[in-house]
This record gives structure tokens, C-alpha cells and sequence, in this order.
């Protein structure tokens, strides 16, 4: 039987890369530990729509849990999970060698509460996740996919609102940043067009730590925007 294709462009655009030597072995004494393994549904970041997340035994605790899509090479993740050893981090990320380094920062800070998933992430948002499991979404710089032929590829969507309705309480807290102006605008409507949430662009997040990736948009002068919304 053929695996099936999944209906929508996905947000992402798969790279290559091999490992680094110390991300090789960080990878191989931390990986089972500190990463998901995700069945799949067909494609190698797809989720079995049958894949369920529990936090508390992931965790092997009862805490509030923060979800970061993109998180990169873990900058922003290890910092957070560092200041706030009392709350769980999950982190989407389909860039193995990002996802490598990210064990790197866990090793070296002897952090105990990231764990992480190599997967769609609107996959996992639709079934993995149970609904109000999440105390916080946060997006940082998500692809701005800027031609104008590639906007339908943006992670940031109103279908995608509606995801991450589903995964967030009453009260809880969706965060994002961009540093690319047309993107931004296209958040506000998002946000200020969804029924399920209130608010939108808003003043620099404090517990976002300027990350290399950040340094080089603002080295070429793009603004960053910061947003942060309500689920109502």
C-alpha cells in the first residue's frame, strides 16, 4: 500500500546535513531520552493520527507545559527551560542537526524538562495533543516563506488559529515574533480576526533571549514584531 500524502503544503522546507562530530554524540547519549519517537503516518515528519503525548508521563510530573515550534538550535528553548525549571518545555523542529544541538545545550545546562519532536507540527497539534493540554504556544520567527507564490505555505494561518485554540486553556498565552514586515501583518489579521483569541501585536517578550538568527535581521534593519494573544 502506498503511504499516504498529506492534502496541504507543509510549513517547512526539508534540509540535509550531516552531523557534526559532537552533535553526533550528543544525539546518540541523549536522543532516546530527550526525543519523541514518532510514528508515522507516511511522510518521515508526519504523526500517526493514532499518536498521543502524555506530559505527565513524559515528564514524569505534574507541571504547566510551554510549546515552541521552530526552536531552532535551541537557543531560546534552553534559556526558558533553564529560568523556569518548574514548568515543562515540548519543542517542535523537523531540522535534525537543530534538534542535535538543542541536546547539546541540554547536556551542557543539565536540563531535565525539554523534550523534543521531529514532526509537522499542525500534525501534532491536531491529534497528539490533547485539547487545554498547553499552558503557552510560542512561534518564533516562523518562515516568511516571502514570494508572493510561496505565502500559502506560512505556518501562521486562520486554519492554524483554530489549532491552536484547540490545544490551549481559557487564559493561556499564544506568543510569536517576526522579523518580516508583510508576515507581521498577516498575524495581526490572524489573530485579530479569530474569535478564539484576543489580542495581538504587543511589546517585546522578555523571556525571548536575542537569538543569532534574530542578531542578523536586525543587522540588516527589519523591525521585530512581537505578538502575544489571549485564548478566550
Amino acid at each position: 500500500m502506498e503511504p499516504p500524502y498529506r492534502p496541504q503544503p507543509v510549513s517547512f522546507s526539508r534540509r540535509g546535513g550531516r552531523l557534526g562530530e559532537r552533535q553526533q554524540k550528543a544525539w546518540d547519549q541523549l536522543a532516546d531520552e530527550y526525543v519523541l519517537d514518532v510514528p508515522r503516518n507516511g511522510p518521515s515528519t508526519s504523526v500517526d493520527p493514532d499518536y498521543r503525548i502524555d506530559p505527565e508521563q513524559l515528564f514524569g510530573r505534574t507541571a504547566p507545559v510551554i510549546l515552541e515550534i521552530g526552536s531552532g538550535y535551541g537557543e531560546s528553548l534552553a534559556h526558558a527551560a533553564a529560568e523556569h525549571p518548574d514548568t515543562d518545555f515540548l519543542a517542535f523542529e523537523v531540522y535534525i542537526p537543530a534538534v542535535a544541538q538543542t541536546l547539546l545545550h541540554i547536556r551542557r545546562d543539565g536540563l531535565t524538562n525539554i523534550r523534543l519532536a521531529v514532526a509537522n507540527a499542525p500534525e501534532m497539534l491536531s491529534t497528539a495533543l490533547a485539547p487545554a493540554s498547553l499552558s503557552e504556544l510560542r512561534i518564533w520567527f516562523p518562515d516568511p516563506w516571502h514570494k508572493t507564490r510561496h505565502n500559502k505555505r506560512r505556518l501562521i494561518t486562520p486554519a492554524f488559529a483554530e489549532l491552536a485554540a484547540r490545544v490551549l486553556p481559557t487564559g493561556g498565552t499564544w506568543r510569536v515574533a517576526t522579523d518580516w514586515a508583510d508576515y507581521a501583518d498577516q498575524i495581526d489579521s490572524v489573530l485579530t480576526g479569530s474569535t478564539d483569541f484576543e489580542g495581538s501585536r504587543y511589546e517585546r517578550f522578555e523571556g525571548r533571549p536575542v537569538t543569532r538568527f534574530e542578531t542578523k535581521g536586525l543587522k540588516v534593519d527589519r523591525e521585530i514584531h512581537d505578538f502575544a494573544a489571549r485564548r478566550i
